[in-house]
């Protein structure tokens, strides 16, 4: 049996045999349990879509797949179903990312760190601002994506894991803690710069989180490193620091480590570097970038760089890498 061979006529029989025996029926007879992650939007109507996607298989291949044959998740039943142009639904609301949690930390710290209540129209302004974030997919969100009931009660997680906080606190989650520190220790034009790229409309054309190769530390937030990393990539941008580099008679060499494409990988090397913005986003803003507000730095630099916060300067990444050097050529003495 091929998983995933289905058809949508074989899908549509297996919601009309759905609809025939009805839900609490349909899935103890093929030993499925209601889902908990994605649910099949049909004609106005909600179906456990890992059991119809398992089921369509009988009408297709001959048997239906059972519960434990594959996942319900985007990797197969959900690729499956949408690849048919069926529309998937998130049955639960995805979890709440660093810059929702930035916001909802700059609304609890606006309210003397105090909870605020559903109806407050601080409340429901920040719920719409949330909804126009291009962080989570529309077919992610259920119908009470970030509504103010679920802001008012996130401000209750943060203000709960404030320092000065006594009483006992909500389950929330481990990020809620992390945010909150590093709010209170780092500029909070983070989450200003957060806001008023939501509301121009600057973060919409932005690359998504599944296009980024790597983890980069984002202690501004995953659309303010986006945006910084966007930067970095402007080719305009790099050429210009590398043709003035090159007229002042520099070699293409890292400014961190010294790394040289062309010395160690001959013409295929020659012309290549990487270029950083050496200030992050939240302090640097959005004002024109000129050439000393950019390093040349290889890649093995640029991802230590943004590896965790604080981030270092190359100066002070090169500094670390003398210091480690040194500190491995000191003989060993018993």
């Amino acid at each position: 049996m091929r998983k995933g061979a289905i058809s949508r006529d074989g899908v549509l029989k297996a919601i009309a045999e759905y609809d025939e025996l009805g839900k609490g029926e349909f899935l103890p007879m093929y030993e499925y349990k209601p889902a908990t992650s994605y649910l099949l939007v049909h004609e106005d109507r909600t179906y456990d879509s890992k059991a119809i996607a398992g089921v369509a298989h009988k009408f297709d291949q001959g048997r239906a797949l059972s519960w434990d044959e594959f996942s319900g998740g985007r990797s197969e039943a959900v690729k499956w179903l949408t690849r048919l142009g069926f529309v998937i639904r998130s049955s639960r609301n995805p979890d709440w990312t660093r810059d929702e949690i930035i916001l909802a930390c700059d609304l609890a710290m606006a309210n003397g760190w105090k909870r605020l209540e559903s109806s407050d129209p601080r409340v429901i302004k920040l719920s719409a601002l949330l909804q126009t974030m291009p962080i989570h997919p529309e077919d992610v969100r259920t119908e009470q994506f970030r509504n103010p009931n679920g802001v008012a009660r996130k401000t209750v997680d943060i203000t709960c894991r404030h320092p000065d906080y006594r009483g006992k606190p909500t389950n929330g989650n481990a990020l809620d803690a992390e945010v909150m520190n590093d709010f209170l220790t780092r500029p909070t034009e983070m989450a200003q710069r957060i806001r008023d790229g939501l509301t121009m409309g600057e973060f919409q054309n932005l690359p998504s989180e599944a296009e980024e190769e790597d983890d980069y530390s984002a202690p501004e937030g995953q659309l303010l490193i986006r945006r910084h990393r966007s930067r970095e990539r402007d080719k305009a941008l790099r050429k210009r620091k590398i043709d003035a580099g090159l007229r002042q008679g520099h070699h293409l060499a890292c400014e961190a480590c010294g790394f040289d494409f062309e010395a160690t990988y001959g013409p295929r090397g020659a012309g290549y570097i990487e270029c950083h913005h050496i200030v992050p986003l939240h302090e640097a803003g959005e004002g024109r970038t000129k050439l000393h507000d950019l390093a040349l730095i290889c890649a093995n630099c640029h991802r230590i760089i943004h590896r965790r916060a604080p981030w270092p300067t190359p100066g002070e990444l090169r500094d670390l890498i003398q210091q480690t050097t040194n500190r491995d050529e000191t003989p060993f003495a018993p």
